[in-house]
């Protein structure tokens, strides 16, 4: 069964409508260059709030190590996510006491060349669109992704929307789904309606 993480949440609303419709990761981002920022403390009382089962992860890029520790155990995450330039080693420090997530940010099948070098518990794979370290709001080739043998789970993101999903889980048959930007009425403002269709459409084919 397909598990879904809503990304990109700023606000108790939000995560809250999620939580009704029983996710199973919600994503908080501590890149200050994000749209979608939230300082750590905003979001520990965001999380105070959430039924122990859903995963509380963490969105990184390229942040020292003592940050991330500081803000995983002031905001109680559980999962780091590393959408950088980070190391194997690097990702490898946090473990096993968070579960990790590995991103990679995909344009061409040459871009899968160091994923299986890492020793994550789950491989994100992002649309690679200039700069931008995610939630660019578009897809990428999920053909990328086709006679590669990945060895841990697939969390699939990039431009992901409730008309798309469906139609992703039967290509690349994921661990995970991950939506931000796609069910968002405004950078860091989810569209509860859109939040329904997309776990909706998720469950259809799951």
């Amino acid at each position: 069964m397909t598990k879904i993480k809503i990304c990109g949440i700023t606000n108790k609303a939000d995560a809250l409508v999620a939580a009704e419709l029983c996710v199973d990761m919600l994503g908080f981002v501590f890149y200050k260059k994000s749209k979608r920022y939230i300082e750590p403390l905003a979001a520990a009382d965001i999380i105070n709030e959430l039924p122990s089962g859903i995963l509380r992860v963490g969105v990184f890029v390229d942040e020292p190590k003592e940050a991330v520790i500081k803000i995983a155990e002031d905001a109680f995450l559980d999962t780091l996510q590393f959408h950088g330039a980070e190391t194997p080693e690097y990702c490898n420090y946090f473990r096993p006491k968070y579960k990790v997530i590995k991103a990679f940010r995909l344009k061409t099948k040459a871009d899968l060349k160091d994923v299986n070098a890492y020793d994550a518990d789950y491989d994100l794979f992002d649309t690679c669109k200039g700069n931008c370290a995610g939630g660019t709001g578009t897809t990428f080739d999920w053909g990328i992704l086709k006679d590669f043998e990945i060895l841990k789970p697939i969390i699939l993101s990039g431009g992901l929307d409730p008309d798309n999903v469906g139609r992703a889980i039967i290509e690349v048959s994921p661990f995970a789904v991950d939506v931000s930007s796609g069910v968002e009425s405004a950078p860091g403002k989810k569209d509860a309606g859109a939040l329904k269709r997309f776990v909706e459409n998720v469950r259809k084919v799951r």
